[in-house]
């Protein structure tokens, strides 16, 4: 494969952390959004804003994952390709904190007498 070749696919994993990037502030603005339906939250709206995030992210990773191929087969880069996997590996565990602080964030806005929900909050921040 020629250089030009690599190039592009470089700048598009670029461009997909970028997407990625952005499709995390949405869901930001979204979880937002759906405590300030609180007390008697919006779930259905929400639900259907955490099925799109669902559909980007999975989108985002599969090409992610082609590229990772790419990388190790195409143009005999598995350094790269490793580095790739480990970035996806924290990616993962990104969207996982992501879920438990967005549920840290709702419990801690149903009960403000209790600090340990702040705490947790502090904690998952910190993670």
């Amino acid at each position: 494969m020629v250089p030009s070749d690599f190039k592009a696919l470089i700048q598009r994993f670029y461009h997909l952390q970028s997407e990625r990037v952005e499709t995390y502030r949405l869901f930001e603005e979204g979880h937002e959004a759906y405590l300030r339906t609180g007390p008697h939250y919006d779930f259905d709206h929400y639900r259907q804003l955490v099925h799109e995030i669902t559909q980007a992210f999975c989108g985002i990773s599969k090409e992610v994952l082609e590229i990772k191929g790419r990388l190790h087969d195409g143009f005999d880069r598995p350094d790269l390709s490793e580095h790739i996997e480990k970035l996806q590996n924290k990616e993962k565990e990104k969207l996982e904190l992501t879920a438990k602080l967005q549920l840290a964030k709702q419990q801690a806005q149903d009960q403000p007498e209790d600090q340990s929900c702040q705490e947790q909050i502090q904690e998952i921040k910190h993670k």
